[in-house]
């Protein structure tokens, strides 16, 4: 962790945002490659935001997509509504009770706050004449108490909110409400949230390694995402990251779990032990590799059991 982040995503982002010669890499003599990448992000378990107003669907952003479609109605139009109007970030649609937060904070003195669901708007956002225009039957404040996983149903034929939602899915987030509080995730959470707001932006290319240099690479750097995940989350997970390589990126992992480590395509062990006994590379190469070097590196010793046991389990595993 402190190579990867205090000095590799330290220096590249002086580098980036300065050039070469104006930003000595801290903890290094010099760093290498940097000029391929366009940019360099740690996608941590931080919050997506502090206030209620903010939630999984305007993260990801296709939230602005969803105002569109409710504009485009009939009812929208005979009313004279805009995109705006179905924003609970501004005046006019959203309840002005809550301010569109759908909750109210109840001060409790010397114990901690409250918070209610707004008595005019019932936690809905939106203003009673917002709430009149429907699509399928829906209106815009139904759609923020959706999961997921109901929402990628009632949207299937809408490809721009689709995409982002079955992205959603795909890292194990289905049963999230699209309204979700943001201080009410969890940061396993948030992280995932973030990794699908950038992979809702990849599009793949053909051939990854052969990208022309001119194309827009990112770095993305993830400290042990598998902290406090479910296995069938992590699977989730090894599955999922592959796509920001494949949309000629690259990924570098902070990384204990064996699952994760065994999908890598490159890996480098630091040791030979933890803390002052460590900090040296006492190997490197693809996992098959560092897994035939059980004599010099605690991780291969681990892994080469790891892996026989799942040549024996079969494709299955």
């Amino acid at each position: 962790s402190p190579l990867v982040r205090n000095v590799l995503h330290a220096g590249l982002q002086g580098l980036l945002a300065h050039g070469r010669g104006a930003h000595a890499a801290a903890g290094c003599r010099e760093i290498r490659g940097w000029d391929q990448l366009s940019r360099v992000l740690e996608v941590d378990q931080t919050p997506i935001g502090k206030t209620p107003r903010s939630c999984p669907a305007t993260y990801v952003g296709f939230w602005d997509a969803i105002r569109k479609l409710y504009a485009g109605t009939t009812e929208a139009r005979l009313r004279g509504y805009g995109p705006s109007r179905f924003s609970f970030n501004v005046k006019g649609g959203r309840c002005d009770e809550c301010e569109g937060q759908g909750v109210k904070t109840i001060e409790m003195s010397f114990l901690p706050d409250v918070k209610v669901a707004c008595e005019v708007c019932g936690g809905l956002r939106f203003t009673p004449e917002t709430l009149m225009v429907r699509h399928r039957g829906k209106s815009i404040g139904d759609l923020l108490a959706m999961s997921v996983d109901e929402a990628v149903e009632f949207f299937a034929a809408h490809r721009a909110i689709l995409h982002p939602l079955q992205l959603l899915q795909d890292v194990g987030l289905g049963y999230l409400t699209l309204g979700q509080q943001s201080p009410t995730l969890s940061g396993g959470e948030a992280q995932r949230i973030k990794l699908v707001t950038e992979l809702a932006k990849a599009k793949p290319v053909k051939d990854a390694l052969r990208a022309p240099r001119t194309a827009p690479h990112s770095l993305y750097i993830l400290d042990e995402p598998t902290i406090g995940l479910h296995m069938a989350d992590v699977e989730k997970l090894v599955r999922v990251l592959p796509r920001l390589v494949e949309a000629g990126n690259s990924v570098i992992v902070i990384e204990h779990n064996l699952d994760v480590i065994a999908e890598a395509d490159w890996l480098m062990d630091l040791g030979p032990e933890g803390g002052d006994g460590g900090g040296r590379i006492v190997a490197r190469g693809t996992p098959e590799e560092v897994a035939r070097m059980g004599d010099v590196s605690h991780t291969g010793r681990i892994l080469e059991e790891f892996l026989r046991e799942r040549r024996r389990a079969g494709p299955s595993a």
